[in-house]
């Protein structure tokens, strides 16, 4: 936007803002008025899409808190100024504006001299002062800074995943609220509220720089047997209590593959952590790991026999406290 532009467009006045509105009130009337006047709302009227254009140009100045201070800067130098060559037409010029800066009379009115190349005091020197060090001229028309063109505005989004797409990583497709199609690639091994960037797939530039991007955050929905431990996945396995007293062999479900065979060593309790190598989350930094925990199912119901022949098991084992320990350490502490 030239800055010819700034000294005719009342940025607070478009917005319904004060000039020293916050950031947040600033954004709250943005959201405000787009959604009034977004074009989806207002098909084919071209009254709403002018001023949704005026808006979203305000919103992108005043939201930027380094080109706020400019423009502020800029408006603040009077009302009416106007950057037009001396001795044209008409009142304003180079003197309305810096004409009580510097107080240079000569015939005709306040004259200046900016001198182009080395020895200071050139045409660049008098306005990167003004702004910061920043340079008139630019391609894209009025001031801009080093940096030029403004980049276009970051859209916010969300959208969720099953747990196996997060896991192994795949190619989606979303919907932006325009109803473009976007391809999103995503990686295997994104976490619950991760997010991803999609560079140059948010708003236009106002004034032809690049796209700003869309920051997706990624919800992932619960699995019903496996969990996320960093790179590891985590299922819990019940066995029996004969297997786990006597030891067994049993079977653990992988995610997405088959089942694999792990050794459950006699005497094992609930909370051990069996591992299987390399049957994690596979990603580009690297590869983790299964942990099985046992979980040892006592039986709800026991036949007359089955209970009797239980007693005269519990009969032949040491007497013993399992909790001796835990209650000793809960008396020091």
């Amino acid at each position: 936007m030239a800055s010819q532009d700034w000294f005719d467009k009342d940025f607070y006045a478009t917005l319904g803002v004060s000039k020293d509105a916050s950031d947040a009130d600033i954004k709250k009337a943005y959201r405000k008025l787009a959604r009034k006047y977004h074009p989806d709302q207002n098909p084919g009227d071209a009254a709403a899409e002018a001023k949704f254009k005026e808006i979203s140009e305000a919103n992108s100045v005043l939201s930027d808190p380094e080109e706020r201070k400019e423009y502020d800067a800029v408006r603040a130098m009077g009302g009416g100024a106007r950057f037009t060559a001396p001795g044209g037409a008409g009142a304003g010029g180079f003197e309305d504006v810096f004409g009580g800066m510097f107080g240079q009379q000569g015939a005709g009115g306040t004259r200046y001299t900016f001198r182009q190349g080395g020895g200071g005091g050139d045409y660049d020197d008098l306005l990167g002062g003004l702004f910061g060090g920043g340079r008139f001229g630019q391609p894209t028309g009025g001031y801009r800074g080093y940096g030029g063109p403004t980049k276009g505005r970051d859209v916010a989004a969300s959208t969720t995943l099953d747990f196996v797409t997060a896991t192994k990583g795949d190619r989606i497709t979303l919907q932006t609220a325009e109803g473009r199609e976007i391809s999103v690639n995503v990686p295997a091994g994104v976490a619950d509220g991760q997010k991803i960037r999609l560079r140059g797939k948010g708003h236009p530039s106002p004034d032809g720089g690049e796209a700003g991007d869309i920051v997706l955050t990624v919800k992932v929905r619960k699995h019903p047997v496996f969990e996320r431990d960093g790179l590891n996945l985590r299922v819990t396995v019940p066995v029996t209590y004969a297997e786990a007293a006597l030891g067994a062999t049993i079977q653990v479900p992988t995610l997405g593959g088959e089942p694999v065979k792990l050794r459950v060593a006699p005497g094992t309790p609930s909370g051990r952590v069996l591992r299987v190598k390399g049957r994690g989350v596979e990603t580009k930094k690297g590869t983790g790991d299964l942990l099985a925990i046992v979980q040892v199912a006592v039986p709800a119901h026991l036949s007359k026999d089955a209970e009797e022949k239980l007693r005269e098991f519990a009969a032949q084992l040491p007497d013993e406290n399992p909790r001796d320990d835990l209650l000793a350490k809960a008396r020091s502490a």
